[in-house]
This record gives C-alpha cells, sequence and structure tokens, in this order.
C-alpha cells in the first residue's frame, strides 16, 4: 500500500492500482476535504479510514497544541455520516464539520497567562530551555526587537532547542551553563519574564532530573533580575521517579516570598492527579 501526496490531495495505491483518492484544500486552520472515496471493491477493508487518519495527520488535525477545523460534503447515506462521525465530524448546516479544541496544558497555560499580561516586553529568559518551546514562545512574544535569552546545562538540549528555533526563522541568545548563573548575562531589574520547566529534557534520560539545591539559587536571581511588573513562572513537577523533594521545597520557598514584594500564585489543577504538573507564577511588585 502507497500513499501519494499530489497538488490536490492524495491517492492511495494498493499495489499500482488507485483504490482511493481524497481531494483537500487547505485553510489557515486545517483543511476542507472536498471528496474522499475508496472504489467499490475495497470498501469495509479499513483502507477509506487509514486514508481520512493520513489527511487529518497531514494537516494538523491530532495535534495537541492547535486547535483545528476539517469540513467535508454532508453524505445523504447513513453508513456514510456512521464513518464520518467516527472520526469526529458532525453535521453543521449543509456540511460536516470536525472541530478540535486541544486541552489545556500546564505548558499552555502558563504561556497564555504571560502573554496576556506582559505587553510590548524586551527582555525574556527561558531558564530552562527543554527542546526550545518556551525559548519559541518567548521569542515570538517579544518580536524581532526584543532579547530572549535561554539556558539549560545539558548540550543536547541546547543543541534540540537551536535546531526548533532554526526550524521556525527564530533566534535567541543560547547559553549551555546554569540558570543560576543568569545574572552573568542579565542586568538586575531589566528581565519581563523568566521561566522555568523543571523534571527533566522530554525524550531524553529520565534518571537526569533538576534538583532544588541548584534550583532555588536560580529562582532567586530570576527574582533579581527581573524589573518591577515582571513575571517569574515555574511549572513543577513529581512522580516516581523524581519523587517530590523538589517540588515540596521550591513550593516553600515561593510561599516564604514576602508580600510586600512579591505576589505569589500556585495553580494547581483539582481534577488531575497530586503528581500533575503544577503552574506556578511569582509577581514582583
Amino acid at each position: 500500500m502507497k500513499l501519494e501526496q499530489t497538488s490536490t490531495g492524495y491517492i492511495l495505491y494498493k499495489e499500482k492500482t488507485i483504490i482511493g483518492t481524497c481531494d483537500v484544500q487547505p485553510t489557515a486552520r486545517g483543511a476542507a476535504i472536498t471528496a474522499l472515496s475508496i472504489v467499490p471493491e475495497w470498501r469495509r477493508k479499513g483502507y477509506g479510514s487509514y486514508l481520512l487518519k493520513e489527511v487529518l495527520r497531514g494537516f494538523g488535525g491530532y495535534d495537541r497544541e492547535t486547535a483545528t477545523v476539517f469540513t467535508a460534503p454532508l453524505p445523504t447515506d447513513t453508513g456514510e455520516r456512521a464513518f464520518w462521525a467516527k472520526f469526529g465530524f458532525a453535521a453543521e448546516g449543509e456540511q460536516l464539520c470536525r472541530r478540535r479544541t486541544p486541552d489545556l496544558t500546564a505548558v499552555k497555560f502558563v504561556q497564555d497567562f504571560l502573554a496576556a499580561r506582559l505587553v510590548h516586553p524586551k527582555l525574556c529568559i527561558d531558564a530552562t530551555c527543554g527542546n526550545g518551546g518556551d525559548t519559541a514562545f518567548l521569542c515570538h512574544l517579544v518580536g524581532e526587537q526584543g532579547r530572549v535569552l535561554g539556558f539549560d546545562i545539558q548540550p543536547e538540549a541546547i543543541a534540540s532547542t537551536r535546531r526548533n528555533l532554526e526550524q521556525k526563522g527564530l533566534a535567541a541568545e543560547l547559553h549551555c551553563d546554569s540558570h543560576a548563573n543568569l545574572l552573568q548575562y542579565a542586568a538586575p531589574g531589566t528581565a519581563d519574564a523568566v521561566m522555568f520547566n523543571f523534571g527533566w529534557l522530554p525524550g531524553a534520560d529520565h534518571g537526569v532530573f533538576s534538583h532544588a539545591r541548584s534550583s532555588i539559587p536560580a529562582l532567586e536571581a530570576a527574582l533579581e533580575a527581573l524589573r518591577p511588573g515582571g513575571v517569574l513562572s515555574a511549572i513543577l513537577y513529581s512522580g516516581k521517579v523524581i519523587g517530590s523533594d523538589e517540588k515540596t521545597e521550591i513550593l516553600n520557598w515561593m510561599r516564604s516570598q514576602p508580600l510586600k514584594k512579591y505576589t505569589v500564585l500556585v495553580c494547581d489543577f483539582a481534577n488531575w492527579a497530586d503528581t500533575a504538573p503544577l503552574p506556578c507564577f511569582v509577581l514582583k511588585k
């Protein structure tokens, strides 16, 4: 079986025989499927499902962090409607529509909070680059006139972040150094935001993770780097591998900050597991 993409959509082959086609027009948030068909003798064998899954996948329909909308013609046949319904399509007026709103994650929650609170930020710091997701977010947030610093002690994280930024046409100042040293690169009272995402590098050895003995000095440096009105964000983790020591010690540190200088927010997801990522903010007055 072979799937070939064309200028108008997809062609599905069984050996050298065309057994299915799909015409697709890209849209800003997904795609409009104008026709999908499997030749009669190959129906009810899973080929239609395979073809539609690949179309959805190709246009971001299974992206966990992006809202998407797909449309298709409204079939008159009950069986065809049931087929489309298996993939989330429902009748809307004279067409089928599949709308997908991604679940809110701790990372997305933090990014949305910062984007809503910060107006024209000029200097932002990703203190835990990882694979560069937050670094890229900060680059978009500051725009071409802003400055983004990124830190990670793992060379593979810096390399992964650099690749991520290059693929998106973005740039940041990346440093393979401890985030506890961030004041060597940013003057006190100048940063609009400092982001921390503790735990381990996604896709790497989970036996290598952050610890409170280095994390808390980095948080203290971040508070000094922030300007009045700036925001420190931190996502805390716990679990079987990393335990809960770092999470507990950082929470104690946050709650000990003087109210005259800072407002501290701990934003737990009430119906998630106790080990779920925990978004926190420290707002500097």
